[in-house]
């Protein structure tokens, strides 16, 4: 049964109304924030659908991880660097902010080589940086206030300046003026905390809340993402700033690359993402942020099924193409090499570089160009980015001999 929204009952029976408010916030299943909603003390229910959900998405991550762990590592780790461009660039774009992956891929770049381009300055690259550190499974502090802006400062401020210099905070650690949000006829639908003090007051709680370890770590995660946007404690960046919580939440509760994928979803469920937030702000709702929770364990659940449809194409394509190229050759170095090459057509954002083949194959440079020229120059893309060239196999071509060899089979078989 869906859940009702107490909005929703507000022009019916004044009595059906108070006591439905009652039944939900003195319920057994209901966990009380330390945290207002206006006049309104915050809460959610840990009712049936909420933990039906929450059992589906750790039934997902459990086969989500198995489907990693039968990749190889080049591949998963090409994978993870794509899907984290795919989310910055959508991120970005939800909010208005234009990042192509090229900008996002180059801030890649110098951060992995950064002992050689040390001072290097670019665009998204705190941004870039923030997000390696779900990858790498790093810790990121979200104890303080100190620690929400110092996230910003390095993640989010650089862009936000360059946008407006007027949206710079000039408070102790957030914003000291009003701020509003508004929909696209230009009309106010929220307004965020003011003066500083409340804000400060709000985000203390909200991050108890976030570290309160007898509340289930994914409840916690969604509904910070909540609070964070009822705060709004910048003037600008603050879609982006959440959304980055909520990632480095899931990465820290779920298989990590799901995490690069939550962005894509709300941006295909926009309306769907900011009616929640609507619901749970009208002061009509008291308080209640089960509607908010339910919408987004929804959006991590799709992301989920979306992640698992793409790994297993991946995964029943990859092993097709193994499989047709062990048949090909009983040369194991140049199966071996082959082999990397239809990992980076498939999984990476711009191919293999010589320095990774050499890691992985454990082969000098010049062995490893020795064993490339067995293969027809035909069947290998070559792209070069910033004077380094990047090498993966062409599957088109790859998919002519493989098609050719079957026909073959069936033509003798007759």
């Amino acid at each position: 049964m869906k859940y009702k929204e107490l909005k929703s009952l507000y022009y019916g029976d004044n009595e059906v109304y108070a006591q439905e408010y009652l039944k939900r916030f003195d319920s057994e299943e209901t966990k009380k924030l330390n945290f207002y909603i206006g006049e309104n003390q915050a809460f959610f229910m840990e009712n049936a659908e909420v933990l039906r959900m929450a059992f589906n998405i750790a039934k997902l991550d459990k086969e989500i991880g198995t489907l990693c762990s039968e990749l190889p590592g080049v591949a998963i780790d090409q994978y993870s660097r794509k899907c984290l461009i795919d989310e910055i660039v959508i991120t970005n774009k939800i909010e208005g902010v234009h990042s192509s992956r090229k900008e996002i891929g180059e801030a890649l770049d110098i951060l992995e080589s950064q002992s050689k381009n040390k001072g290097k300055h670019h665009r998204f690259l705190g941004l870039v940086n923030k997000y390696l550190k779900l990858i790498n499974q790093e810790n990121i502090p979200l104890k303080s206030c100190q620690d929400i802006r110092d996230i910003y400062d390095e993640v989010f401020l650089e862009e936000v300046v360059n946008e407006d210099p007027r949206n710079r905070p000039d408070g102790k650690f957030f914003r000291k003026e009003i701020v509003t949000v508004h929909s696209e006829t230009d009309k106010v639908i929220h307004q965020g905390l003011i003066p500083e003090s409340k804000i400060i007051e709000a985000m203390t709680h909200a991050l108890d809340f976030l570290n309160d370890d007898s509340i289930e770590s994914l409840f916690r995660v969604c509904i910070f993402h909540y609070l964070i946007e009822y705060i709004h404690p910048f003037y600008d960046g603050n879609g982006r700033l959440g959304r980055f919580i909520l990632s480095y939440g899931i990465s820290n509760t779920l298989t990590p690359l799901i995490s690069f994928r939550i962005s894509e979803t709300i941006k295909e469920n926009i309306s769907e993402y900011y009616k929640a937030f609507s619901i749970c702000n009208d002061q009509r709702n008291l308080g209640d942020l089960t509607p908010f929770l339910l919408m987004q364990l929804k959006m991590i659940l799709e992301a989920m099924k979306e992640l698992k449809k793409s790994l297993l194409e991946k995964l029943a394509t990859w092993r097709k193409y193994e499989k047709a190229i062990a048949k090909q050759c009983d040369d194991f170095d140049l199966y071996k090499l082959r082999s990397f090459l239809i990992q980076a057509a498939l999984f990476s954002e711009q191919g293999i570089s010589m320095a990774e083949l050499e890691q992985n194959m454990e082969f000098s440079k010049y062995k490893i160009k020795k064993i490339m020229c067995k293969i027809p120059e035909e069947m290998i893309v070559v792209k070069t980015k910033n004077k380094f060239k990047f090498y993966s196999i062409n599957l088109e071509k790859l998919n002519m001999i493989i098609l050719t060899q079957s026909v073959e089979l069936i033509q003798k078989a007759e």
